[in-house]
Formats: structure tokens, C-alpha cells, sequence
């Protein structure tokens, strides 16, 4: 593991992270300590990634990390939290040098100040296996108010942020498809599949504390059908209301099949939200006002699952709602 040998790598390259962060002691003890804001909670979330499944081993070793880091700070946008601070076990193959860790942990840096979240804890260990980066990610809200899956109600709206289908198509142009596509097009769709944007401020708005939120990891039909299997409701999505961006837009002018990859695959992780009717123009303003594009797609109805609608009002057919795991 390393030249520099676990300690050394430790308090050389990961105990910076901690910022001198009160509870973490510099990363010199087994464990740490954590305690809310006066009237709030904690919110505590977990996802790993692993090479070959969420990224490529040969992808930038600073990207590997914000994605790694990004993608539970997604979840903490769902559910309308404040980042805290996490917990990282970082499984290492022995091809890893400390080049390659230098760069992982310069990307960490980078996100930990962009976020406020610093590194609390965790473990190194050597693997026979691919590279893993297991996260623990822990936020606060207010005590009662974490945003869940289980609020949503017939005649809510169904919103989304940013564009969808990016990261899907971003995959299929880092395995060497969408060749047609331009030079721009083609590195915006890898850049938004490497490196989320975790939606921190619009997950926070006070407009989304009456609804249901999740972050679209699995597909848009997928993570949409997981609010409705919670809430005991259906939803309709007209895809013609499904933001889409200009390179997306430039792969379904070329194959009608790119429409699949946009409701069905995931690693967008965008926010689908459940908003009552009469909060969607706060929503909407607070959407603006934080520079996250908000965008009202359909609804959610009495009755189960998810139907698509084409801009005729036609039912679109779907072989799978989104990515499954097992």
C-alpha cells in the first residue's frame, strides 16, 4: 500500500483533510467525535464506488475522488441536509503509487473546500481486488425535517433539476460511441459522467420541505418509480418537458434509441422532487436564485408506477425503468 506505508500516508497526505476539524483530532485516534447544531439531527448516508462499475481504473485519480465524495453529497441534497463532514475506506490494488494518491487526494481537497465537509475518519487497506472508495456522509436539518421519500401526493408536481441523461450518454462516449458527435459535445457528456454536481442549495430550499425528494443515481424512471413505491402513488412524465442539454439533444437527432438512455440511465444525480402545486413557484424562485435550473416534467397520480407520455400523449415504452444492482 504505497511506498510511503499507511501511517505515513495517514498523517501525510489524509490528516490535512480533516482541516483541524474539532472531533476529528487529526486523524490520531480510532474514532471521532460528532454532535448536531442546537435543534437539529443528523442525517447519515453511505455509498461506495468501484472500479470497472462506477468509473474507469484508468480515469484522472482527482476525479475518482470528487465523484467518490459527490455522489454522497448528492444524497445529502435529497434529503435536504448540511453537509458535516465523512468517513472514507479507501481499498488500494497494488498498482496504486503515490503519484496516484497525491492526485486522489489533491481532488479531495478540492471538494472538501468547495463544500465545507471535511474528512472525519476511516481506513486504509490494502486489496487483491479493484481500487473502492467506501463513503460515509453525515448531515444535519433541522430536528423532523429531513426530506424523505414517502411525501408524495396525487396532483403534486414533479420537478427536476438540471438536464437529464448526461451521464448515461457520458459513459457510452468514455466505452467509444457517439463518435458523430462534436469534440464539445463529446467532453461535455464524459465531463458530467466523471464529476457530478451535487444540488447542496436547491435540496436545502424551504419550498422542498413539504415534498419528497430523491437524487437520480439509477435512471429517471428508476429513482421517479422509488418516490412512487414509498408514497403509494403513480406518476406520468411527458418526456417533451424533460430538460434535456444541447448535446443530448444532438444524440437523439442522430439515433432514436439515445431516448432509452434518457429516462432509464442513472449517474445523473440530478434531484427529482414532489412538490405540492401551490409551492412550486417558491420552488421555482429559490431554483433561480441559487443558479440550479428547476424544471416542472409531470406529475404524480392515484394508482402505481411510472408512465412516460411522448409529446403526442402516447405511452412510451420502457424494457427497464433504470439501472439495477443485482
Amino acid at each position: 500500500m504505497s511506498r510511503l506505508g499507511e501511517f505515513h500516508l495517514i498523517r501525510r497526505l489524509l490528516a490535512p483533510l480533516t482541516r483541524n476539524t474539532p472531533g476529528a483530532y487529526n486523524l490520531t485516534d480510532d474514532a471521532a467525535t460528532l454532535a448536531p447544531s442546537h435543534g437539529c439531527e443528523l442525517v447519515v448516508t453511505k455509498d461506495a464506488v468501484v472500479a470497472g462499475v462506477h468509473f474507469f481504473a484508468t480515469d484522472p485519480p482527482d476525479l475518482i475522488a470528487r465523484k467518490a465524495l459527490r455522489v454522497n453529497l448528492s444524497d445529502l441534497a435529497a434529503k435536504g441536509a448540511r453537509p458535516v463532514g465523512f468517513f472514507m475506506a479507501l481499498m488500494l490494488p497494488d498498482h496504486i503509487d503515490d503519484a496516484w494518491l497525491s492526485a486522489f487526494v489533491g481532488g479531495l481537497g478540492h471538494d472538501i473546500d468547495e463544500f465545507g465537509f471535511p474528512l472525519m475518519g476511516g481506513d486504509t487497506t490494502a486489496t487483491p481486488g479493484p481500487l473502492a472508495i467506501s463513503i460515509t456522509a453525515i448531515g444535519e436539518v433541522k430536528a423532523g425535517h429531513m426530506t424523505r421519500r414517502n411525501g408524495a401526493m396525487p396532483d403534486d408536481v414533479l420537478c427536476v433539476s438540471g438536464t437529464i441523461g448526461d451521464a448515461a450518454l457520458g459513459l457510452e462516449v468514455a466505452k467509444g460511441e457517439h463518435k458523430n458527435l462534436s469534440a464539445a459535445h463529446q467532453e461535455f457528456l464524459l465531463g458530467r459522467y466523471r464529476l457530478p454536481l451535487p444540488r447542496m442549495l436547491l435540496g436545502q430550499a424551504e419550498a422542498a420541505r413539504d415534498s419528497a425528494c430523491i437524487d437520480i443515481s439509477d435512471g429517471l424512471c428508476a429513482d421517479v418509480g422509488h418516490i412512487c413505491t414509498q408514497s403509494n402513488v403513480g406518476a406520468i412524465i411527458e418526456f417533451d418537458k424533460v430538460p434535456l442539454s444541447m448535446a443530448v439533444r444532438a444524440a437523439l437527432a442522430q439515433s432514436s434509441t439515445v431516448l432509452m438512455q434518457v429516462l432509464t440511465g442513472g449517474d445523473d444525480y440530478e434531484l427529482a422532487f414532489a412538490i405540492p402545486p401551490a409551492n412550486v413557484p417558491a420552488a421555482l424562485a429559490h431554483a433561480q436564485r441559487v443558479g440550479v435550473a428547476l424544471t416542472p416534467i409531470g406529475r404524480f397520480v392515484a394508482g402505481q408506477g411510472v408512465s412516460v407520455l411522448d409529446a403526442s400523449g402516447r405511452p412510451v415504452k420502457l424494457p427497464a425503468t433504470g439501472y439495477r444492482h443485482r
